[in-house]
């Protein structure tokens, strides 16, 4: 039998720049990595002299980068409808081990807990941070969209280990009772937040369903609709980032939203003494900790006369 051949001799001829990744979990959420060099088709955003914003706003705004992005790498066959990912670039910011764009099918994130998770052990194995000199917790400096968030990974001399911890970006309410008209569910009362990216919170119980018991797709189709209904009835402001001013999703709750120490089936925050301000807002620091861990490695490419080369969606 010959031998095999080198790494780079595996990708076909005549097919795209390839894209190479590092796959990932936390808690069963997907991150699919798309490296520093590796970025091929969307090489571009990695261009020297841009701000992390500025990379997101050409991210977005480019036809043939937003194709690339949303379908090539999230989408079927490569991917499927729940994939998440990370787009490591230059950061202006001194310290910072890398930037990152998060994306996935429907478009672009400003924030995602479970992938700073991931990059925060990535960043350790593959170099783009110095290891401590000894076994412990290694800080590091993430930065995304919203800001740089401080992470603490675990190392133990010759990689990292599955452990992580980070804290983000100032937190607040941005509004409370914000009457919202939404179609087929009549007027509710939504709280707006902000931990990253912007969300709508409200209970289950205003569009008639429950968090532990209702159809998975009725919770899913509800919460659709608040979402679109508060980006068309209700305007949101962040105090610095502009970028950053858009309805991301909806969170629905069981309804149990006043402080207890009762579990609930939505939401556990824990911000002990950890107040600050974010413009005229009172927030808080939000600490998470979790694991992650690796799934594999993949490299992608496509072929021009592919009519399926940009993935397809399958609902």
């Amino acid at each position: 039998m010959a031998a095999a051949p080198a790494p780079e001799m595996w990708l076909p001829p005549g097919c795209s720049p390839a894209i190479r990744t590092v796959e990932m979990h936390a808690g069963g959420e997907p991150l699919r990595v798309a490296l520093p060099g590796g970025l091929g088709p969307l090489e571009p955003l990695a261009a020297p002299g841009l701000s992390l914003l500025a990379r997101r706003r050409l991210l977005l705004s480019t036809p043939g980068l937003a194709r690339a992005r949303r379908r090539l790498l999230m989408l079927e066959p490569r991917g499927h409808r729940d994939m998440y990912g990370a787009l490591l670039v230059p950061s202006e910011l001194p310290g910072a081990a890398l930037g990152a764009l998060f994306v996935h099918g429907e478009g672009a994130s400003a924030m995602c807990g479970h992938a700073v998770l991931c990059l925060a052990r990535l960043a350790l194995d593959y170099g783009l941070c110095a290891p401590p000199p000894a076994p412990g917790p290694a800080p590091i400096t993430l930065h995304c969209p919203c800001g740089p968030v401080r992470a603490l990974a675990s190392w133990d001399g010759r990689r990292s280990l599955s452990r992580a911890s980070f804290r983000s970006v100032p937190a607040f309410a941005a509004a409370a009772d914000v009457p919202i008209d939404v179609p087929g569910y009549g007027k509710v009362l939504v709280d707006v937040g902000y931990g990253g990216t912007f969300y709508a919170f409200i209970s289950a119980e205003q569009l008639g369903l429950d968090v532990s018991s209702s159809r998975l797709q009725d919770l899913v189709d509800a919460a659709s609709a608040v979402t679109e209904a508060v980006k068309a009835q209700f305007k949101v402001h962040h105090p610095i980032i502009e970028d950053l001013a858009f309805i991301y999703g909806t969170i629905l709750t069981d309804g149990k939203d006043a402080f207890s120490e009762e579990p609930t089936s939505n939401i556990c925050v824990f911000a002990d003494a950890q107040e600050t301000k974010c413009g005229d807002h009172n927030a808080v620091i939000v600490e998470v900790s979790g694991e992650s861990f690796y799934t594999g490695t993949s490299t992608f490419t496509f072929e021009e006369e592919d009519p399926l080369k940009y993935g397809f969606l399958l609902k």
